[in-house]
């Protein structure tokens, strides 16, 4: 909003905006130098909506041009470990569904002796497909309208998963907009695990999918980030104080890209 002058004879003039009123010496022969500041641009990964295999996108991460053609499917065996170790691995890699394809810039891991993990439930037709084999799909629904998805890992019958909370686009974008009734390219179009659903278009069936075999939803490999951060995990008050304490959330660091609260994230 343009701010309005109101000139008085003393050469004073009052400076109505958003902020509080100050007084200001003007003189009103005198042009401005310089033109208002624009709204500061965000660093965002260029996105498309084709599904050519030649694609060039380019990370938001190492900055290096990558084709689509390079972007391989990972094997079960690198799902089938500690979550706790699965969880900063995932970071930097891609999840494709579609035409949409996104890079996965924050998570968070949850291992079967967390008192925040809904293994702690036991099996339950809810909770069975997080006590499957690591490298399938969990995905639950959150106050009943989001679709978090999960990440599978370590072996079988363990039950431990690790949240993919936040994204950056690479492909689909105007899948992306569309899905989340949101035209924008900020971070605030991926930037919660409940966007991300959204904008994959999955819901609970997508439960124990296999994320390494080729179609459907998949996990790919990606550029490892030269810097991570960490902190604690967000919303869950309910565990106990050595979990709801413990740095179990992981994002890259550098990157617009990753959901509140960013102010308890920090250098290993």
């Amino acid at each position: 909003m343009k701010r309005k002058q109101k000139v008085k004879r003393s050469g004073k003039a009052t400076i109505v905006g958003d902020e509080k009123p100050v007084n200001a010496v003007v003189n009103p022969k005198l042009k401005p130098k310089s033109k208002p500041k624009t709204q500061k641009k965000y660093q965002s990964t260029p996105c498309s909506s084709s599904t050519s295999s030649s694609l060039i996108i380019n990370t938001n991460i190492l900055n290096k041009p990558i084709s689509t053609k390079m972007m391989t499917t990972l094997s079960p065996d690198f799902f089938r470990i500690d979550a706790l170790e699965l969880a900063p691995k995932l970071l930097g890699k891609y999840l494709r569904k579609d035409d949409v394809v996104l890079q996965i810039t924050e998570v968070e891991a949850y291992r079967s002796s967390d008192s925040a993990c809904h293994g702690r439930f036991g099996i339950t037709p809810r909770t069975a497909p997080i006590f499957g084999p690591g490298g399938h799909a969990y995905v639950y629904l959150c106050y009943g309208l989001h679709s978090m998805l999960n990440i599978v890992a370590d072996r079988e019958g363990v039950g431990a998963a690790v949240l993919v909370r936040s994204c950056s686009p690479v492909g689909g974008l105007e899948t992306i907009q569309q899905r989340r009734g949101l035209i924008t390219e900020k971070p605030v179009l991926l930037t919660g695990p409940g966007k991300i659903g959204q904008a994959l278009a999955i819901s609970t069936e997508w439960s124990n999918h296999p994320l390494f075999e080729p179609g459907g939803l998949e996990v790919l490999d990606g550029p490892e980030p030269e810097k991570i951060l960490i902190g604690p995990r967000v919303g869950i008050d309910y565990a106990l104080p050595e979990h709801v304490n413990a740095l179990w959330r992981f994002a890259i660091a550098g990157t617009w890209w990753i959901s509140a609260p960013k102010n308890t994230l920090r250098p290993p």
